[in-house]
Order: structure tokens, then sequence, then C-alpha cells
């Protein structure tokens, strides 16, 4: 349903502001934009939201490029 949904964005979001206000004092904004980059793959990999246990090394070097914007 749509409470369930806004529930669920909720609690994602509460976990990023709290990693957020922590980390107020980085100097740039592409230093605070790639740590936040790698919180966020890390939340997701720990919620299953994406599962690499499964998957070939090649496949989680093209997932982890692809999250940090590192592909040509």
């Amino acid at each position: 349903s749509r409470k369930r949904r806004y529930n669920i964005v909720e609690q994602d979001h509460r976990f990023i502001k709290g990693r957020i206000y922590s980390m107020l004092g980085f100097k740039s904004f592409q230093t605070a934009m790639s740590i936040l980059n790698g919180v966020e793959a890390m939340h997701m990999i720990k919620k299953e939201q994406i599962n690499l246990q499964d998957q070939s090394v090649q496949n989680q070097n093209i997932f982890s490029n692809q999250l940090f914007g590192l592909t040509a």
C-alpha cells in the first residue's frame, strides 16, 4: 500500500540523514558525495537490496564502478 511504501522510504531517509549530520565538516562537495555513495552502497548490501554474493568478481566490480561513476 501507499502508506507502507512511504514508511520504507522514511526508514532509508532516516538512516542517511543520520550519516549526513556526522559528515557536515567535509571541505568539498566531491568528498562528501563519494563518501555518501559508499555509505549508500553498504546500506543497500546490508538490506539485501542487491545480492553480490552470487555474482562474479567482474560483476561486483561493474556494480561498484557504476555506483561511483567510474565507468567510461
